[in-house]
C-alpha cells in the first residue's frame, strides 16, 4: 500500500484528505500546509468520521529542501499537491529529488503576471520519465474530470469530436455579498483576464467577461454563462484529433460582476506592489485576505453546482450533440465533508487520481494531462466517491 502526503488544508485538502481516508488503500496519510491548526482539524474529521489516523505536519511549500525532508521523513511514495499554482514547481522538484509521483488541480502560474499555462509543467517531462516517476496534471473538475468526460466520449460515444463547451454554472448561494469559493486571488486573477478559445487551429482573444449568453443547466436551470480562457483548453486542443473548436464559460450573478467591477475600477485586483507610506502591498493580496474564507462559505451554502462538457462530432457517420455533466449539491457536501460544492467537485476527483495512481492504474511515467489516460477506471468509480454522471442527448448548440 501505497503512503500518501497531501499538501494544503483548504477547503479541496479537507475534502481530498477525508476521501483519501475513506478509500483504504493508502497505508498512511500525512496532510501538511503553513497552518498547522487546519490541518489537525481536518485530521479530527478523518478520525471521528472514518477511523483513520491522518498525520499532520508544517511545511512551506515554496522551500525545496523542506519538502523533500518532508516526502523522506514520511516516506511517502505520491504527494497530492493542493497548494497554491504558485507552488507547483516547487513542489515538482521536491517530487523528483526524492523519487515520489506528483498529482495536482491547477497548473502553475507566476505570481508576477496574471497568465497560466503548461508549458513550465510541459518541461518536466523527460526528467520524470528518465526518473520512472508519475506526475498527472489538473486532476480536479475543470480541469480533472471535463478532460477525462472528453477522453470517454471521444472513446465511446463519438468517432470524430468537432466541437466543445465545457460549461460550469454554481447554482448555489452562500449569503455573503461578494465572496470568491476558492482562493480569491487566483480566482479574481483568472476572471479579470481576456477570454481565450480554440478555433481552427487558432488562439482567439475576448475582452473579459464580454462574450455571455443563456445556458439550460440540469438541476439549476436557465443561468448566464460568460466566455473565459482555463487551461484545461491548451491540453485538449492537442488531444482531441479533429476537434475544430474549443471553449469554457463561467456563471457569474449580477451582484457578484457589480462587486467585481468596483473592485476592479478602484484599482484593488491589480497584482503590482502599492507604496503604502514605508510598506508596499499587493492590493489583490490585501483583498485576499479581507475577503470571507472560501472553507468559510461551505455551513451556510444551499443550490447546486452543474458542470459539464457540451460535445458535438460524428458517430457512424452522422451528427449527433450531447451533454455529459454531474450535478452537485452544497448543502449535502457539507453534510459529509462540512466542505462546500466547488471544494468537493474539486477535492473528490483529486483523492481518486490519488487511488488509481496508487493502485498501478494510472501509473505512467512522465507528465500527463488526464485525457491521455485510460478513463474507464475513473469514471467506473466517480459516482460512488460522490459524483454520479450522466450523458443526455442536446436539441440546441452552445452558440
Amino acid at each position: 500500500m501505497a503512503k500518501l502526503l497531501i499538501i494544503g488544508a483548504g477547503g479541496v485538502g479537507n475534502v481530498a484528505t477525508q476521501k483519501c481516508a475513506a478509500m483504504g488503500v493508502f497505508s498512511s496519510i500525512t496532510l501538511a500546509s503553513r497552518t498547522l491548526s487546519k490541518c489537525d482539524e481536518i485530521a479530527e474529521r478523518c478520525k471521528s468520521r472514518h477511523g483513520v489516523t491522518v498525520k499532520t505536519a508544517k511545511v512551506d511549500a515554496d522551500n525545496v529542501p523542506e519538502l523533500v525532508k518532508l516526502i523522506k521523513t514520511t516516506e511517502s511514495d505520491i504527494v497530492l499537491n493542493l497548494a497554491l499554482p504558485y507552488q507547483d514547481l516547487t513542489i515538482m522538484d521536491a517530487c523528483l529529488e526524492a523519487g515520489v509521483h506528483y498529482i495536482d488541480t491547477a497548473n502553475y502560474e507566476p505570481q508576477d503576471e496574471a497568465k497560466f499555462e503548461y508549458k513550465w509543467q510541459w518541461a518536466y517531462r523527460e526528467r520524470f520519465e528518465k526518473a520512472g516517476l508519475t506526475a498527472l496534471l489538473g486532476c480536479g473538475f475543470d480541469p480533472g474530470v471535463t478532460n477525462i468526460y472528453c477522453a470517454h466520449m471521444g472513446k465511446h460515444a463519438f468517432d470524430t469530436i468537432r466541437n466543445v463547451d465545457i460549461v460550469d454554472c454554481n447554482g448555489g448561494s452562500h449569503g455573503k455579498a461578494f465572496a470568491t469559493n476558492f482562493n480569491p486571488e487566483i480566482n479574481i486573477r483568472e476572471i479579470t483576464a481576456n477570454g481565450r478559445y480554440w478555433e481552427d487551429g487558432t488562439w482567439r482573444t475576448t475582452k473579459p467577461l464580454s462574450v455571455s449568453q443563456t445556458f439550460d443547466f440540469p438541476g439549476v436551470g436557465e443561468r448566464k454563462m460568460f466566455l473565459l480562457y482555463h487551461e484545461e483548453l491548451e491540453s485538449l486542443c492537442q488531444n482531441i484529433k479533429g476537434l475544430k473548436r474549443i471553449r469554457f464559460w463561467m456563471t457569474f450573478g449580477e451582484t457578484y460582476l457589480k462587486y467585481l467591477d468596483v473592485l476592479q475600477t478602484v484599482g484593488m485586483t491589480r497584482i503590482d506592489p502599492v507604496k503604502v507610506g514605508d510598506v508596499e502591498v499587493v492590493p489583490i493580496k490585501l483583498l485576499k485576505e479581507i475577503l470571507p474564507e472560501p472553507s468559510s462559505l461551505a455551513k451556510n451554502y444551499t443550490g447546486k453546482t452543474c458542470i459539464g462538457c457540451v460535445v458535438e462530432g460524428e458517430k457512424d457517420g452522422k451528427f449527433k450533440r450531447q451533454f455529459i455533466y454531474n450535478v452537485c449539491d452544497h448543502a449535502e457536501c457539507y453534510t459529509e465533508t462540512e466542505g462546500q460544492g466547488i471544494s468537493y467537485t474539486t477535492g473528490v476527483p483529486a483523492a481518486l487520481t490519488a487511488k488509481l495512481l496508487a493502485e498501478g492504474v494510472w501509473k505512467k511515467p512522465g507528465v500527463h494531462n488526464i485525457e491521455t489516460l485510460n478513463p474507464d477506471p475513473f469514471l467506473a468509480e466517480i459516482g460512488q466517491w460522490g459524483l454520479p454522471w450522466q450523458i443526455v442527448d442536446l436539441e440546441h448548440s452552445v452558440a
